[in-house]
This record gives structure tokens, C-alpha cells and sequence, in this order.
């Protein structure tokens, strides 16, 4: 999954489906720190348990899935 992150457009709203079954929903994707694996993403979901503007950080190797969000 690391290597669809690094083609992947800073700004892109996504859903993150971690190994473990935790999905990150409506985060948006900063960047991808190579040497670190780590992918880096801002929180702009608006639930309850979310931390809209709270930025998440995220080893690339434990994503199982990407789901790109659909311009509206």
C-alpha cells in the first residue's frame, strides 16, 4: 500500500482500513515520509468520536485498504 500512497495527490479525501479492522473515515492524505513508512493524514471527518483538524499518523505497511472518495 505504501507505493499507491506515493502516487497518491496530497489532499485526497480517503477512508483507511488498517490490519485489525480500525477504519480511519473522511481523512485527507498530507504526505508519505519514505525513509519512515510513516503516511500522514488530517482528520476532516465529522463524527462524534472523530477529531476534525487532528492529524493522524500511520505506518504504510499496516493499511490493508484505500477507499478514494467520489468527487461529489
Amino acid at each position: 500500500m505504501c507505493d499507491t500512497l506515493r502516487n497518491l495527490p496530497t489532499q485526497t479525501e480517503v477512508d483507511v482500513f488498517l490490519d485489525g479492522g480500525v477504519v480511519l473515515e473522511d481523512v485527507t492524505f498530507i504526505n508519505l515520509n519514505n525513509q519512515t513508512c510513516c503516511a500522514f493524514f488530517v482528520d476532516t471527518g465529522n463524527e462524534a468520536e472523530s477529531e476534525p483538524g487532528s492529524t493522524l499518523i500511520v505506518d504504510c505497511q499496516k493499511i490493508q485498504a484505500i477507499r478514494i472518495e467520489a468527487d461529489d
